[in-house]
């Protein structure tokens, strides 16, 4: 079972994993410390964390390919994921999203702002989406189980991110009403709405590609944002 409010850092920096591990104990949660990405493997299936801190630049595996990993792991798919990175340039950033992380953080940081950025990614990824009833939505054919954290398309249960769950469960309660990507910024990322990134529409991209045939039902909105379709016309995508 997962251990709640555990964190998993992965960084080659032991001055910084050190400084992690005290600040982020202080803050009650249960720390444990790797320096290395075939580390990071073999200690996140059995520890399954509640998030997971990756420095992007490690020796030998880069975290790149550690988080590909990760999410190629069904029991590890959907646990949040924040790089940790020396270089802010926006490509490392969509690289990072477009892997499947749920946020980033350039080096240096305040430890405050990092522990703020923490809780904000675990209350979207365990939070309650809102759904009514039983918590199982339907909009054609995608099932979403809110309770238990599940998605399928027709019978195949689909492997989600925390953030991929939240922006596709939010569509879904909104089915067939345009969401600005200023709204999906401030309520699934927690950012500002006027910030200039392609954040939604990577996450958009990744997400039609996992939902196969289903993803036709995200439709993109020029100019505006997108929507979830619940008749299934043909979309644009982005």
């Amino acid at each position: 079972m997962q251990t709640p409010g555990s964190i998993l850092v992965v960084d080659d920096e032991e001055d910084l994993r050190n400084l992690l591990k005290h600040s982020l104990g202080k803050e009650g949660f249960t720390v444990r410390t790797v320096a290395s990405g075939p580390e990071a493997l073999a200690l996140a299936p059995i520890m399954r964390p509640s998030l997971i801190l990756l420095d992007l630049m490690l020796p030998g595996m880069q975290g790149t390919e550690v988080c590909r990993r990760l999410r190629g792991d069904a029991s590890l798919a959907g646990t949040p994921i924040i790089m940790l990175t020396a270089r802010g340039e926006e490509l490392d950033r969509v690289v990072g999203f477009e892997l499947g992380a749920d946020d980033y953080v350039t080096k240096p940081f305040s430890t405050r702002e990092l522990v703020l950025r923490i809780r904000a990614v675990l209350r979207r990824g365990t939070g309650d989406p809102g759904l009514e009833g039983d918590g199982t939505l339907r909009v054609g054919a995608l099932r979403i189980d809110a309770a238990a954290y599940r998605i399928w398309v027709d019978e195949e249960e689909i492997q989600l991110t925390a953030t991929e769950f939240r922006l596709l469960t939010m569509l879904a309660r909104r089915s067939g009403r345009v969401q600005t990507r200023g709204q999906l910024l401030q309520e699934v990322w927690d950012m500002p709405p006027d910030l200039s990134t392609r954040t939604v529409d990577t996450h958009m991209k990744r997400l039609r590609e996992k939902l196969g045939a289903a993803g036709d039902r995200l439709e993109t909105v020029r100019g505006v944002g997108y929507r979830l379709n619940a008749l299934a016309a043909p979309a644009a995508k982005a």
